[in-house]
Parts: C-alpha cells; sequence; structure tokens
C-alpha cells in the first residue's frame, strides 16, 4: 500500500467508526476526528487491526478554529491528505415550531460549517495529491418534514455544498460527492427509537419493525453497507465521478 491519507469525522460511531474502518483496507493512515476522545480510541485500535496507521484528534468541528487544527494535525502527522470524509454532525430532530435558534445554530454548526469549514482549509492539500472529498447528506433533504425540519434543512444545504466544491474542484483536480443514507440503524438511531417508542405506546422491538414498514423498506441500512460506498467513492475506480449525490436508502425515496 502506497502512502496514503484518509480523514474521517464523527469517526467516534455509527457510519463514522465504520467508515474509518473500511478505509483502513485502502489507506495507510487514517486520521480520526470526532469530540468523544475514548470513543476515538475505541475505532483507532480496529483500524489499527485492519492496517493502517492512526492519528486521534478530538475537537468540536464547530468551533471556527477545529479545522485548521486538523489539517495541521494531518499533514504534521503524514505530509498529506488524499481523502476527506465529512460524516460528522448531529442534528436534533425537533418540531419545526419548536426549535430554538440556539438548537437551529447548533445543527448548522457542525455538520454544515464544519465541513465547509474543513474542506476550504484541507484544499490547498487536495489540490496536491489530487485528492477525492464526500460530504455526507440525508435523505430528509429530498422530503423534509414538520418533525425533521433542521434536519432536511441542513442536508439540503449539505448536497448543494458539494456540488459548489465539485465545480471548482473540475479545474483544481479534486473530487467531491455527496452520500445521502436512509434510515440505518445507529447507536443514535437505537437511543432515538427507545425515547420515541414509549411515547407512542410501543416497545422499543415493535418501534424497531415498524418503522421500516412505514418507510416501505424491507429493513434498517448497516453502517459498514455506507461505509463501502464511501471507500468506493474515494477509490480511483469513482475518479469520473464527481458533483453526484448518491442515495443509499433501501428505496424509501420513491422518486425518481
Amino acid at each position: 500500500m502506497s502512502s496514503s491519507v484518509a480523514v474521517v469525522t464523527g469517526a467516534s460511531q455509527g457510519i463514522g467508526r465504520s467508515t474509518a474502518i473500511r478505509l483502513a483496507r485502502d489507506f495507510s493512515s487514517v486520521v480520526l476526528v470526532a469530540r468523544n476522545r475514548s470513543h476515538l480510541e475505541d475505532t483507532a485500535s480496529q483500524v489499527q487491526t485492519a492496517g493502517a496507521e492512526t492519528l486521534v484528534i478530538d475537537l468540536d468541528l464547530a468551533e471556527p478554529s477545529a479545522a485548521r487544527t486538523v489539517v495541521e494535525g494531518a499533514r504534521g502527522a503524514y505530509g498529506r491528505i488524499d481523502a476527506l470524509v465529512n460524516i460528522a454532525g448531529a442534528v436534533p430532530q425537533i418540531d419545526l415550531f419548536e426549535m430554538t435558534d440556539e438548537q437551529w445554530d447548533a445543527g448548522m454548526a457542525l455538520k454544515l460549517h464544519g465541513a465547509r469549514r474543513l474542506t476550504i482549509e484541507a484544499w490547498p492539500t487536495l489540490t496536491e495529491t489530487k485528492g477525492s472529498v464526500v460530504l455526507m447528506s440525508g435523505n430528509s433533504a429530498i422530503f423534509p418534514k414538520a418533525p425533521y425540519a433542521a434536519v432536511g434543512t441542513i442536508n439540503a444545504a449539505i448536497a448543494a455544498l458539494a456540488k459548489a466544491f465539485s465545480d471548482r474542484g473540475i479545474a483544481d483536480g479534486v473530487q467531491v460527492n455527496s452520500v445521502m443514507p436512509g434510515a440505518v440503524m445507529t447507536g443514535r438511531r437505537r437511543s432515538y427509537l427507545e425515547h420515541w417508542a414509549p411515547a407512542h405506546d410501543m416497545t422499543v422491538e415493535e418501534a424497531m419493525a415498524n418503522f421500516p414498514q412505514e418507510a416501505d423498506i424491507a429493513r434498517f441500512g448497516r453502517p459498514e453497507e455506507i461505509a463501502e460506498l464511501m471507500a468506493f467513492l474515494v477509490s480511483p475506480a469513482a475518479r469520473w465521478m464527481t458533483g453526484s449525490t448518491v442515495r443509499m436508502d433501501g428505496g424509501e425515496v420513491k422518486s425518481v
């Protein structure tokens, strides 16, 4: 494996963790970014077992200075960045009429502005390596609903941002795409269902069985499945694919 470096944000859990572990098969080093250091260290152990070196950077990407810290850390340790996978960003699922300005701003600060700043900060080295960027949106961007207003709004903005970056990347040699996962069974989704189920007179098991049926999908997705898509998008096989938004949602979105 030649020297190559991937940066994965949100790497402490869920899709981010699975993506970091998967990329260890294709990159010699994986930089892990998230807020929870102990969870990151657990991911690092699994990445190392999979065959890659790791650098753990625990910080909050909502902070404006965080992007520079990540890029300087990656370049200081490995001298380059070949792939940037922006996954960090938990947006609260609160009704449109109940969300406060602070809750809106918190969602925007981490998922949207965190990814924007980090991609811009990493752009010069990505231009040098002719690297790849993936931003994670979500299929709520296509059908925003009142209970998920912030999630849908921010995901739509992420998809538009990726498209804008990809346009710049044509001249600079940087590939940029976005991914729209559907209902993936992560720890965060399980926690949400544990709170949602009692309020709807269901057990957690009933809620887990009921949701796919209501969404008209066969089952929840697995983080490892999204990780495989991420790995493809930053691989040489996908190099001519740029400016695309890829849905992976078990068929939940019925539109063309």
